[in-house]
């Protein structure tokens, strides 16, 4: 897809955004005595500092364009004073005030970038200590509070840090970070708005002095109350397998993405040394500023494809604290704020917005802009697995979307199965494919049951059963058959169900078929995801069962051997083994129903809105008995004769239920 995109002016900050940032800090000129704002030692002194902020009239609320332009000399003065240090110098005077991060390295990173000439090498210091500090504000903010705001520009205005740092060391914080009006530094950078020449270097040295002296302040606070900081754990991402869903990127692809950076049309010129950056940091193994870059100008590359594609350009530029920011959370939706169309998916195509939604969005993902943007995620072990895949999936997108003709390049043999790769990729985290992998799951669970150890069958003739015991289990293999029955002609034809229900009747080849059928997840409605959550639940708690069964059998074979089992011991243990003969199909009909169930609901969508509560109750039923069974399997109760009973009962209604609601009728139709 080919779409030509103009590119914009040399900025995508509005005027108001540009003046703040670029412009009002530099207006006052004034030769500000360091000694007065920071000691030889390291200390900070704020009251210098806080006597800059300007308050408006008559509410006193901080005046950002006023102290910004006042903070600005103070700031110059900073920086011209870092810059004469050497690194040993400045770890011995300010290291020790920044331990309370718990991310020291971040912050001599950032010093050694405002001593080099790259304005990229700053921008992506800034955007690390930003991540680092607010993370450590929030550890503060929980010695007094109970759930931290999950938004900087919320947690800098409670009344918890306030407490511990002071009014006026908080006003200061939020001229830089955290509030809209202010130079909103952090946002401008992780949103992708500024390009690397538009942050003042001044700013960072700043904030890497604001951080020291919250640090002396924490110091004295800690002291008086005598508290300790406790720094909650890093968020490491798991299922890196899943993660890893893209070709290795080798150097030729890289050299590739080398070429497509500069002839891409999603590309802003003044972006292009973050692009290059990224690529490099790729090449270096450093993962986790590959993708601190990369995902910014993915964010600037897709809201110049939103704002062409929904007719609305304006949008390409910060808007003011007043107005929306055209933000990741808006592209992805379905709808623009007026409620119109938003025409940008109909632009990537089904699997590109399925994989932004896998990596950014959907909760069981890797949320991945948002663990290091708010600094849950170690920057120091960031899995390569997601590096390699977040930038295939970007060279995809350059590849896309180019300039001009490169037809030669999309031929390149080493493109193609990235290109492939993008075209084919299916949501790995959204509820109903996570739903599928808790059935596949679940039924290799149950069917381990079958190499359980057990007891031979001529002590079970020493132990004696009655005839009326094996009669207990009929109704529930009658049961369990008919409504098996009344499923097969629905199902695969290869695969047959009808049979000794005490076997493997429902095999992994079966569900695994049901699973593998595509399901159109991205803006799934309400109705179906309400849904999708009892389904998930009922398999949750058919894995439980299935868990507890295999440890119940495990243990009560290991007394048995022993000889250490009680006369009723060894009675409940014959009542489970007999029990779990028929438990085991039954279970597997519910995985059956709940795979059938997900594909129904989501195919009837929102058409069919009256029915959903009748399948729900259906539905909360078997969650019912589900829940009842995973309490009676579990070890402490081991009640198998009400485990027969309550599956007999739960049958009935499934079958009767099924009977009544035409639902096989409708399945026959998909």
């Amino acid at each position: 897809m080919e779409m030509l995109l103009v590119d914009p002016a040399s900025t995508c900050l509005s005027p108001t955004v540009h003046y703040m940032v670029c412009e009002a800090g530099f207006e006052i000129k004034a030769n500000l005595s360091t000694s007065s704002i920071v000691s030889d030692k390291g200390e900070i002194h704020w009251r210098t500092i806080t006597e800059h902020i300007q308050y408006g009239e008559p509410d006193q609320t901080v005046d950002y364009v006023k102290s910004v332009r006042s903070l600005g000399p103070l700031c110059e003065s900073l920086h011209l004073h870092l810059q004469s240090l050497t690194r040993e110098q400045f770890e011995d005077r300010f290291v020790i005030w920044f331990q309370w991060t718990n991310c020291s390295e971040v912050f001599l990173e950032t010093f050694d970038a405002i001593k080099s000439p790259h304005a990229t090498a700053i921008a992506l210091s800034l955007m690390k200590l930003t991540a680092c500090l607010e993370r450590a504000l929030g550890d503060v903010f929980l010695l007094l509070g109970k759930d931290c705001p999950f938004l900087l520009r919320d947690l800098l205005v409670s009344q918890e840090l306030a407490t511990v740092f002071g009014q006026s060391v908080m006003d200061v914080l939020r001229v830089f970070v955290g509030s809209p009006d202010g130079l909103n530094l952090r946002n401008l950078l992780w949103h992708g708005f500024a390009s690397p020449q538009e942050i003042p270097v001044k700013y960072s040295s700043m904030l890497l002095c604001l951080t020291a002296g919250l640090g002396q302040l924490l110091k004295t606070y800690l002291q008086q109350t005598r508290s300790t900081l406790v720094h909650r754990p890093y968020v490491s991402f798991s299922n890196l397998k899943e993660l890893h869903v893209f070709p290795d990127l080798n150097h030729e692809l890289l050299s590739l993405a080398d070429e497509l950076v500069i002839k891409s049309n999603i590309v802003l010129r003044t972006m292009l040394p973050f692009w290059i950056t990224a690529l490099s940091s790729f090449r270096q193994r450093r993962y986790a500023d590959c993708v601190i870059l990369l995902l910014p100008q993915l964010e600037s590359g897709l809201r110049l494809l939103f704002t062409k594609v929904n007719k609305c350009p304006s949008r390409l530029i910060t808007a003011e604290s007043s107005s929306l920011y055209t933000t990741f959370d808006e592209m992805l939706a379905k709808q623009l704020h007026n409620e119109e169309a938003n025409q940008l998916p109909l632009a990537l195509g089904e699997s590109a917005m399925e994989f932004l939604w896998d990596f950014l969005n959907h909760q069981e993902g890797p949320r991945v802009r948002d663990h290091l943007s708010h600094g849950e995620s170690s920057f120091n072990v960031f899995p390569r697995e997601i590096a390699n895949s977040i930038l295939a999936f970007s060279i995809t997108l350059l590849c896309r979307f180019p300039k001009g003709d490169i037809a030669a390049v999309k031929e390149h043999s080493f493109l193609k199965p990235l290109m492939s790769c993008a075209d084919c990729y299916c949501s790995q985290f959204h509820p109903i494919a996570q739903l599928k992998k808790q059935v596949l799951k679940c039924i290799k669970s149950i069917h381990s049951w079958s190499v359980l150890p057990i007891m031979p069958e001529e002590q079970v003739q020493e132990i004696g059963r009655s005839g009326k015991d094996d009669d207990d289990d009929v109704p529930c293999t009658f049961a369990t058959t008919d409504i098996l029955s009344q499923l097969q002609p629905y199902l695969s034809h290869s695969i047959r169900l009808l049979g000794d229900p005490g076997e493997d009747v429902i095999t992994e080849k079966l569900l695994a078929d049901l699973c593998s059928r595509h399901v159109h997840v991205l803006f799934c409605p309400r109705s179906v995801l309400e849904i999708v959550v009892v389904l998930r639940q009922i398999s949750s708690q058919c894995h439980q069962v299935s868990c507890q069964v295999i440890s119940t059998c495990e243990t009560r074979y290991k007394q048995w051997a022993n000889k250490s089992l009680r006369s009723r011991q060894r009675h409940n243990y014959l009542r489970m083994r007999r029990s779990i003969k028929f438990l085991s199909p039954v279970l597997q009909l519910i995985l059956i129903l709940i795979t059938l169930e997900l594909i129904h609901v989501h195919t009837a969508g929102e058409q069919n809105a009256p029915g959903y509560q009748r399948y729900l109750k259906f539905l909360k039923l078997i969650l019912k008995y589900t829940e009842n069974l995973v309490t009676y399997t579990s070890p402490g109760k081991n009640k198998w004769e009400e485990t027969t009973e309550l599956t007999q009962d739960a049958l009935l209604k499934i079958r009767t239920f099924l009977g009544k609601q035409q639902m096989l009728v409708q399945l026959a139709n998909l």
